[in-house]
């Protein structure tokens, strides 16, 4: 592991065992996961600003009015999209709608066989690509584009995590669900800092149609459609 990948000060090992303790005394109890967050290093996925923040269990911006998201949403997603079981055969194909820092699309490529992560704003993809070369990443495909229509191309898929907020399921990802995939997304309107309204859905899609659960209440970023090829 490259030298800046371990860390020093607030980007140490011991401050990442912290946050790992903490996952788990929230409910987190796939250890491979937590194994992988343990070490992937978050910092390199900020800011050099908020590298110190890192690893702490909070969102921090990344620019172009993004997030990354807070380590346990991030960990409760994947989780949810996975599972506990450690037996379990690794997911196929994973579609991510929203690559944004690639912090989530890093820890999803090394649990499953093949990511597909969308972003409509170039600029992140082009950083969050460099991170994926600079960590050895080779099962993630990267899209420009605009995620409310998914990626068809590479459908059906296994699972899919959506890291934006749409205020209702967008079809066309529901349609791209393989028969038993499931779809983890944030449902809602656009919500106040630090406010809750958004709903966080595991849609599981069966043979007799689409099964929804509740999973946490949560904040994001709208899902916001098109494509942005701002600079700023």
């Amino acid at each position: 592991m490259k030298h800046h990948h371990i860390g020093i000060g607030m980007t140490s090992q011991r401050t990442r065992e912290r946050l790992i303790q903490r996952l788990q005394e929230e409910g987190i109890r796939n250890m491979a996961l937590l194994e992988i967050m343990r070490n992937t290093p978050r910092h390199i996925f900020v800011d050099e600003a908020l590298a110190s923040r890192a690893y702490e269990d909070t969102a921090l911006p990344i620019g172009h009015g993004q997030t990354i998201s807070q380590p346990y949403i991030v960990a409760r997603m994947t989780e949810a999209l996975i599972g506990t079981n450690p037996g379990a055969a690794p997911l196929a194909n994973v579609l991510e709608i929203g690559t944004g820092s690639g912090y989530q699309t890093a820890i999803l490529a090394r649990l499953v066989e093949q990511v597909y992560s969308v972003e409509r704003i170039d600029p992140l993809i082009k950083l969050a690509r460099q991170r994926f070369s600079e960590l050895g990443l080779r099962n993630i495909r990267l899209k420009h584009a605009d995620g409310i229509l998914g990626w068809p191309e590479y459908a059906p898929y296994d699972g899919i995590i959506v890291t934006a907020a749409p205020s209702e399921v967008p079809m066309a990802l529901l349609e791209q669900l393989a028969m038993g995939g499931r779809l983890i997304i944030p449902v809602g309107a656009p919500v106040e800092p630090n406010g809750r309204a958004q709903t966080l859905l595991r849609i599981t899609r069966t043979p007799e149609g689409f099964q929804q659960e509740k999973l946490d209440a949560v904040s994001f970023v709208p899902l916001v459609s098109g494509r942005d090829y701002s600079r700023v």
